[in-house]
């Protein structure tokens, strides 16, 4: 059996008159007006036990939250109401942000986690000190979209519940350890990180993303029909649908008044967020892999990374402070694969060595 929680580490659990959840804390040696605090937020088909090696390696000065989301890790099992967006997750995040009396903190959102943190700040934006996104979801949400934003499909035609593969949905419910292809791990090794990528954690890594609730009111969520190709349109219920652009859009993170400071970290040779995401089913399409494409002028691969930096771009020409990172020889999980280079500029991002937030 797999000992899935670092020494060091302590697992708590914090009700919210939302829900239960499981959170993992570093404390914090510091003295109590020294202390900055990071929350991170995972992304889909994992938990918080993906942060727990650089939560280790912060600093001192500096407490490290990392809290399950509903459906994912030990927090609870509750359906996700996707006609909200991502909101059933942000609200969540922040009821365990108010139950702890965290006031302002330093928030980390990975890929969907990414999404929630954007969401979270437009809608408590006092509780967001600064944001930093790693291979976040485009502010357009997943799949279905020009590079402007615009839907290709007036019901995003591909994108939602519909969109997952139902044999790896079937291995993560019958919590499928083997290295088989289309097994959590051989997605872990394809997808969430680059090629030629090792670590002596992958077994925590598969336990991780095993805790994630299958059904229509978690993951993948449920599907609608549609005349238009692929013949599937997003559900009102579940992960993926969420993130359906015709339900998530966070662009409005560029008209806050207060703009905390973003740092956008992200690998060059990422398969899920990426401008030819092989998670995109119109990129799948034009590989042939999914007969029936219409075609580039119909159906073209959405551009995750151009509509993200565009809107990014925006967010800085309107006052706010914006960061990117772009790392090489990294998949979908820069704080896995750059540990040292991640650390060093999320610690310069919040300022945790001198004690100075921006």
């Amino acid at each position: 059996m797999v000992d899935t929680i670092f020494p060091g580490i302590r697992p708590r659990r914090v009700t919210t008159p939302r829900l239960t959840a499981n959170v993992l804390e570093r404390p914090s040696d510091a003295a109590a007006d020294d202390v900055r605090t990071i929350v991170f937020v995972h992304g889909n088909v994992s938990s918080s036990l993906f942060w727990q090696p650089l939560m280790l390696d912060l600093p001192d000065d500096a407490r490290a939250i990392a809290i399950d989301l509903r459906g994912f890790g030990d927090s609870d099992v509750l359906p996700v109401d996707a006609t909200r967006g991502v909101r059933d997750f942000s609200d969540d995040v922040a009821s365990v942000i108010d139950e702890l009396g965290l006031g302002a903190v330093h928030l980390v959102g990975w890929s969907l986690g990414g999404g929630v943190a954007m969401q979270l700040v437009l809608d408590r934006p006092e509780l967001v000190a600064s944001l930093t996104l790693v291979a976040t979801v485009s502010p357009y949400g997943f799949g279905g979209t020009a590079v402007e934003g615009s839907l290709l499909t007036s019901d995003a035609a591909g994108t939602g519940g519909g969109g997952a593969n139902p044999d790896f949905v079937a291995r993560l419910a019958r919590g499928d350890r083997s290295d088989e292809p289309g097994s959590p791990r051989a997605v872990f090794r394809a997808t969430y990180v680059a090629p030629g990528f090792e670590t002596e954690h992958e077994d925590l890594w598969v336990e991780s993303m095993l805790t994630t609730s299958t059904g229509v009111d978690n993951y993948p969520g449920d599907a609608a029909s549609s005349e238009s190709w692929p013949g599937s349109a997003p559900g009102g219920r579940g992960v993926l649908n969420s993130l359906a652009p015709t339900v998530f859009n966070t662009t409005a993170i560029v008209d806050l008044e207060r703009k905390p400071p973003i740092l956008w970290i992200h690998g060059a040779q990422d398969a899920i967020v990426g401008d030819a995401s092989f998670f995109d089913l119109n990129q799948l399409g034009a590989a042939g892999i999914i007969p029936g494409w219409p075609g580039e002028d119909v159906a073209p691969a959405q551009p995750m990374i151009a509509q993200t930096r565009a809107v990014l771009d925006r967010y800085s020409a309107a006052g706010g402070s914006v960061t990117e990172l772009e790392l090489e020889n990294c998949g979908h999980s820069p704080h896995l694969e750059h540990p040292v280079t991640f650390r060093e500029a999320l610690v310069a991002h919040v300022r945790v060595l001198d004690g100075v937030e921006r």
